[in-house]
């Protein structure tokens, strides 16, 4: 059994799958980053607020320490166990999805039109090469025998 899984750990497809992942992953906090520290700012700027992810509605007033009272920081909220509606995170995480997915739409899209045009070349290419090579005794031979029997009367 440790040989079976080590031959599979070791196929092509799963090596390619695992840096694909460590890939996305880094790409992933790219792409959180720039959402987050770029573009969320000004989205929240044009709402009025500077930290869009703080947007939240607090659910149970009494749960907040009293400490806490009155206060506008989602982290130390949450830290404490409040229970909030945390829709401004929700807002920059779905702002982070639309981004990825454009992202990953765009390379699929660049990446299936270099395909077709490699494939569209490489039947130039076959085309070209079956034109250049002229045709063999054998080939000759074949076409003259189809061409007479087709003059023949069928019985």
């Amino acid at each position: 059994m440790l040989k079976e899984f080590k031959a599979f750990v070791m196929r092509g497809n799963v090596l390619d799958l695992a840096v694909a992942v460590i890939i996305g992953a880094a790409f992933g906090r790219i792409v959180t980053s720039l959402t987050e520290d770029v573009l969320m700012p000004v989205i929240g700027r044009i709402f009025g607020g500077l930290d869009f992810s703080g947007y939240f509605l607090v659910l149970s007033p009494e749960k907040v320490p009293a400490a806490l009272r009155g206060s506008t920081d989602y982290a130390a909220l949450k830290k404490a166990g409040v229970p909030l509606l945390g829709y401004g995170e929700f807002i920059t995480q779905a702002v982070n999805f639309v981004i990825v997915a454009f992202i990953i739409f765009m390379l699929l899209r660049t990446v299936n039109r270099l395909m077709a045009l490699a494939a569209h070349e490489q039947a130039n290419k076959d085309e070209a090469a079956a034109a250049a090579v002229p045709d063999s005794a054998e080939v000759l031979l074949l076409r003259e025998i189809r061409d007479e029997l087709k003059t023949r009367p069928r019985a």
